[in-house]
């Protein structure tokens, strides 16, 4: 996936999101292998890698566009709702699936499933509930 290539999530069936804007003091940092300039613009990818197989993708990054000017920055971060697993389906969906939208969402959610179970302690009360994922992110 090239640094640009994410922006077809926004032609897909996956929930809109706006990018986050960031203006002030260079504090929004890139990943350690992109050089930071004095000043210039740097475009960020989508950071991810698969795990055990070519399927099992796992999120790292979201991508960034920032310039630089000095210690001054100016950032824009496409960081969605969710976006460990929003990006995590997007990537099964955009590279493993064929077909409609339709079809494709479909065989996403048979074949890379994002059932999620949360479970914790609060007040001194143990409690559990699970929900799908794809709830949230599709449209």
């Amino acid at each position: 996936m090239n640094k640009f290539t994410f922006l077809k999530v926004y032609n897909s069936p996956f929930k809109l999101f706006l990018p986050k804007l960031y203006i002030g003091r260079m504090t929004i940092g890139v990943p350690y292998f992109y050089s930071r300039k004095k000043v210039g613009f740097d475009f960020v990818g989508l950071g991810y890698k698969t795990k055990w197989s070519d399927t099992d993708y796992r999120f790292e990054y979201n991508p960034m566009w920032s310039f630089v000017f000095y210690k001054w920055q100016i950032a824009l971060i496409f960081a969605p709702i969710e976006c460990n697993y929003y990006w995590q389906a997007y990537l099964y969906y955009y590279y493993n699936t064929k077909g409609t939208k339709e079809e494709r969402i479909k065989e996403c959610k048979k074949k890379y499933p994002l059932k999620i179970t949360v479970s914790g302690t609060k007040n001194g009360k143990r409690y559990e509930y699970s929900y799908d994922a794809y709830d949230r992110i599709l449209k």
